[in-house]
């Protein structure tokens, strides 16, 4: 197999350090991307893989971090949209967007965007770290994205999650004929720093003892990712779908709605100020 050039987000910890970790050694490229210098370097060091720094808080990281791509990586081969979590109280970012919302979708929906001339002449896989969270929580009202009325940590969770869904499905729609394939996938309940700093429920699974019993590694959840990003899409998956353990999977009835993938899409393209 020919060198790859794999970005991978959220890789400082947890699932994307995991699967760096699988990843490294096979002859690719590895970038990994996290918020913190010092966590993210220690974990890029040892694997000797360039990374960068963004804190997908402050959109200007973002868009720094797509023009430290471009100007490093004349090929990308796979973006695994990884980084993510849940918060605690509702917060506001100095962007204008409920925090939720703006680190696990519209950060990465504008990385995507920002490097899709690169995205499509490589022909890359996007794979997008989404949650069975979708399916318990999620319920995406396109008048109230912010959840400025029915805000919960698991709900803005749940919403976003779905929202990593609906871009997988439309990103296929709108570019898989020049050459993307894109999936979104469950890691399954990983025992990660996952909701550390939230006031959600989960941290008392996440950040106690219980994580021993009903929590898996995150080499195991990597194992996931590694799997799509080795796959060969239209082979061994299918683009545009959602996948747990390895199989495409019902989730939110709200994942298959066609016009809202596309409505959905355009209000995000329209929040950052970008052309739909």
């Amino acid at each position: 197999m020919p060198e790859r050039t794999i970005v991978i987000t959220g890789a400082s910890d947890g699932i994307g350090a995991a699967a760096a970790r699988q990843l490294i050694g096979k002859g690719d490229h590895l970038v990994l991307v996290g918020r913190s210098e010092a966590k993210t370097a220690a974990c890029a060091r040892p694997l000797g893989a360039p990374y960068l720094c963004a804190d997908f808080t402050r959109l200007d990281d973002v868009r720094a971090l797509a023009e430290r791509l471009r100007a490093t990586c004349p090929r990308i081969d796979v973006l695994a949209n990884n980084a993510g979590g849940i918060m605690g109280e509702r917060e506001i970012t100095a962007d204008g967007f409920e925090k939720t919302l703006q680190v696990n979708h519209l950060a990465p929906f504008l990385l995507t965007n920002l490097l899709m001339d690169i995205l499509t002449a490589s022909g890359a896989k996007v794979i997008n770290t989404a949650s069975v969270g979708a399916r318990i929580f999620g319920h995406i009202e396109l008048g109230d994205l912010d959840n400025h009325n029915k805000y919960s940590p698991n709900k803005a969770y749940g919403d976003s999650k779905l929202a990593n869904i609906l871009f997988t499905k439309e990103l296929h729609r709108r570019y898989h004929a020049q050459g993307i394939n894109t999936a979104a996938f469950h890691p399954g309940n990983v025992a990660t720093n996952f909701a550390a700093g939230s006031t959600s429920p989960m941290r008392f699974i996440y950040h106690t003892p219980l994580k021993y019993l009903a929590l898996i590694s995150p080499d195991k959840g990597a194992g996931n990712l590694v799997w799509l990003v080795n796959g060969t899409p239209g082979s061994d998956w299918v683009s545009g779908e959602y996948y747990e353990k390895k199989k495409v999977t019902k989730t939110n009835p709200q994942a298959g709605d066609a016009t809202l993938a596309r409505e959905f899409w355009n209000r995000s393209a329209d929040m950052l100020g970008l052309v739909a």
